[in-house]
């Protein structure tokens, strides 16, 4: 598809453009600012409220001297403040660099010598772990901490009634779309995790081609996230999104379980989920799922990790909602391939979304032909500059308007792609290329196994054969006869070769902060045991 034909899917943003306006602002202009734009516990705040708040905590963003372009490092729990400081980092025309806040010093440390942020917006009970860190830093001047004691450093209410709205320095930056806007970190899967650069327009650009015509944001939902909002998967569908149309936002600063999440489906009644497969198989699993009323969902989205079939069917027949799964990246910003209402076809993630343009290359960077597997690499209005400060990897992954990533695909001739792993994982056993997740949704198919995560393994031959690390229901106990039981399941499901030579059971399968299974960890775990088998 020629560039221009692609790039009309979203009309041109303005000369002079910001997502806090975007996002924000023109919720209070088009009359909103008496509704409800965050939900947290008992608590609400109005759209009108948070930009008020916003635009004061601006003045004093600007009074410590944050510049156009100068990163903002975040360091909170979802909450108002979270917000607050996201929205008033764009409006100084600031970079937005959202960490976990359950982050070690070591990791804080890392991120805060990669940012050089000056200012730091953060809790109270992160400060055990990064006040060290920020005194030491040769960079860190400003430390902003909410709900508690700041330690020292500048309580975040003090620092907001400082200042009015009126103020000469709140004023919105004059931004233009491509513009500086907020680093998205990658997972860090292959090392430290590095920041995808992204642009204003990059964000609104997802929002007008995912949100608006895939899912179908409503001014009436009413959104909640598995995910918490430092992730950009859930900073766009539960914070961005909702807000382009005037929706609002459930969110609760405690950790994702199935017990948190029937209790704020209850509390709150939202309609649009955003989830991660690895929770709607604990939420099927939980005795509430039965007893919760989730009527009030009308769609659940999934993104992440791969969503087994039988997952998605078991949701549909317990809620009647169905899940729209899809793949995005830091790379992307969001989602690019993409189940759609009405339009799902079991073990896809979809088609494309408008505005977006895929291919599978081989390689040697040539297009295979449809049904053969290979590297999906893809363009479209929200990709990422670069990585900073890694030349050589951004040379790898970016080339011009495409981004190739290390995701392994095949479409089929409806326009369907179906996703068979990251190059990374897949396994070459007796000379052919093995994907893990095709021996895991064949094994979660089986009602002993609730959770599976499939690596290498080389055995006393040193060729290397499949291990599955399985995670096993209520009353199944893991010994020969299931593993013996297990294999000959999957005779009639999969090829000889794909069968796993070993198992091993585990009580549960390590997680990393985005909710998805840690293959790396289990593979690291094996490798530090030995990794050999008979």
């Amino acid at each position: 598809m020629p560039a221009d034909q692609l790039y009309q899917a979203v009309a041109p943003f303005s000369e002079h453009f910001n997502l806090c306006s975007y996002y924000l602002d023109q919720n209070v202009e088009k009359g909103r600012a008496g509704k409800v734009a965050l939900i947290h516990g008992e608590r609400t705040q109005t759209f009108g409220e948070l930009a008020e708040r916003v635009t004061r905590l601006s003045a004093f963003l600007r009074h410590a001297g944050v510049r156009p372009e100068e990163r903002i490092l975040l360091i909170l729990p979802d909450g108002f403040e979270f917000a607050e400081a996201f929205f008033a980092c764009l409006r100084v025309g600031g970079v937005f660099c959202m960490v976990n806040p359950l982050l070690k010093a070591d990791a804080l440390q890392y991120y805060l010598e990669y940012t050089k942020a000056r200012v730091v917006l953060t809790h109270a009970d992160v400060l055990p772990e990064l006040s060290a860190a920020a005194r030491a830093s040769r960079f860190c001047e400003t430390v902003l901490v909410s709900c508690g004691d700041a330690g020292g450093f500048t309580p975040y209410e003090e620092a907001l009634g400082s200042f009015a709205c009126d103020d000469p320095q709140a004023f919105v930056e004059c931004t233009g779309p491509d513009d500086l806007a907020g680093w998205l970190f990658t997972s860090g899967s292959t090392g430290q995790p590095k920041a995808c650069v992204h642009t204003h327009a990059d964000f609104a650009w997802s929002t007008e081609t995912y949100a608006l015509r895939v899912v179908g944001y409503e001014e009436a939902d009413r959104c909640l996230s598995v995910p918490k909002l430092f992730f950009g998967y859930a900073t766009g569908t539960n914070l961005m999104f909702p807000f382009r149309v005037g929706a609002s936002a459930v969110l609760f600063s405690g950790r994702s379980t199935a017990e948190e999440l029937f209790d704020q489906i209850e509390a709150h009644r939202p309609t649009l989920l955003t989830s991660v497969p690895t929770m709607i198989n604990n939420m099927l699993r939980s005795p509430r799922c039965e007893e919760t009323d989730l009527s009030s969902l009308r769609v659940c989205l999934s993104a992440g990790e791969a969503l087994p079939p039988k997952l998605y069917q078991e949701w549909k027949e317990r809620t009647g909602v169905e899940i729209l799964d899809g793949i995005g990246s830091a790379e992307m910003f969001h989602i690019y391939i993409s189940n759609y209402p009405g339009d799902v076809k079991l073990g896809s993630l979809g088609k494309i979304v408008p505005g977006y343009e895929a291919r599978i290359i081989d390689e040697e960077g040539q297009e295979v032909p449809t049904g053969e597997p290979g590297r999906l690499r893809v363009r479209g209005g929200s990709t990422a500059l670069c990585y900073w400060g890694d030349k050589e990897k951004s040379r790898e992954a970016f080339q011009g308007e495409w981004c190739t990533s290390a995701d392994i695909f095949h479409r089929d001739d409806d326009g369907y792609y179906f996703y068979e792993g990251r190059c990374d994982d897949l396994l070459k056993v007796s000379g052919i290329w093995t994907s893990p997740l095709e021996i895991e949704n064949a094994l979660l198919e089986h009602p002993a196994v609730q959770e599976v995560c499939v690596v290498g393994c080389a055995g006393a031959d040193n060729l290397v054969k499949p291990l599955a690390f399985c995670v096993l229901r209520e009353g199944q106990v893991g010994d020969e006869a299931l593993a013996a039981e297990l294999k000959v399941w999957l005779k009639g499901r999969l090829a000889p070769h794909k069968y796993p030579r070993w198992f091993e059971w585990r009580a549960e399968l390590p997680k990393n902060d985005r909710g998805k299974i840690a293959r790396k960890i289990l593979k690291e775990d094996l490798l530090a045991r030995g990794s050999t088998r008979t």
